[in-house]
């Protein structure tokens, strides 16, 4: 038997209709942003809304403000009836599919830009990254008003940079991050993986492998600088091209020294062939 479709809403006025529904009814409303191309880390934030809320929606909007110069706007992929279709299995009650227009009319003039957790890392190797991130998040939360929204932890960086948005312009929205959801050996799942051909599959858990290393030698009390350096010529041995690999404060991506007494985030990127992967761990505390 085939699912009740979702439905959708193209329009922000639509979208503001059958919010607005919901709140006069009492109901906690969940809020999803994604850009498509959806797999088990994007249900696992539905999943994770639909715990905590009554009504959820699920945005679906490849941002071109967060695409820099010479990266993959124009290759993304937009399966938008396999999305539709996976929404529906999962009884989500509402999908915000909007054209770009109705997003950016004629004459968008305006940018969000935010310092603090959006400096360095990305937004060294992706200029304006966070700026397409904040102002379309922004606007998600104007158009859909939702009480709570849902990110995923393994665009870790880009979680912050919400959360510090909501802060400053308190906007009355929960953030709430859902943990990364892996493969069995351990590659985080992002729609990118899919440009990864069957070799470089098969490479691909070695970042995560040697991130683990790592924090698990910084905890032993390895010394942090050639730790992260072994790590980085490890990547590139396995034939990675790393843009990053560093440990920064949890709470607030400060560059640490180390790990003696608060808890502190490993995050990397790095390019596999034509497919960059970013991921992070946690790195507790040292004893």
């Amino acid at each position: 038997m085939s699912e009740t479709p979702v439905p959708v809403a193209r329009t922000v006025a639509d979208l503001r209709r059958r919010v607005a529904r919901w709140h006069a009814a009492g109901e906690r409303v969940g809020l999803v942003p994604t850009m498509g191309a959806l797999h088990r880390g994007h249900l696992a934030l539905v999943a994770a809304a639909q715990a905590q809320c009554r009504r959820v929606a699920v945005s679906i909007f490849v941002n071109p403000r967060q695409f820099g110069a010479g990266e993959d706007l124009a290759a993304y992929p937009r399966p938008e009836r396999d999305d539709l279709a996976q929404l529906a299995a999962a009884r989500v009650d509402l999908a915000f599919v909007p054209p770009a227009a109705e997003i950016y009319p004629d004459g968008f003039a305006t940018t969000v830009s935010l310092a603090g957790p959006a400096l360095g890392l990305e937004s060294d190797h992706r200029p304006g990254h966070f700026d397409g991130v904040a102002t379309v998040v922004a606007k998600l939360f104007v158009q859909a008003a939702p009480d709570a929204a849902f990110f995923g932890e393994k665009d870790y960086q880009q979680l912050l940079v919400v959360r510090r948005l909501v802060r400053d312009l308190d906007l009355p929205v929960e953030i709430v991050g859902v943990p990364t959801v892996r493969e069995p050996d351990g590659l985080a799942l992002s729609s990118r993986n899919a440009y990864l051909s069957a070799a470089e599959r098969q490479v691909a858990p070695r970042l995560h492998q040697v991130m683990r290393s790592a924090a698990d030698a910084m905890r032993g009390g390895a010394a942090f600088v050639p730790t992260l350096e072994r790590a980085k010529a490890a990547l590139a041995e396995a034939g990675f091209a790393v843009d990053y690999l560093a440990l920064r404060d949890a709470a607030t991506l400060a560059p640490l020294a180390g790990i003696a007494h608060r808890p502190a985030r490993l995050l990397a990127a790095a390019r596999l062939g034509r497919t960059r992967l970013i991921d992070n761990i946690a790195v507790a505390p040292a004893e």
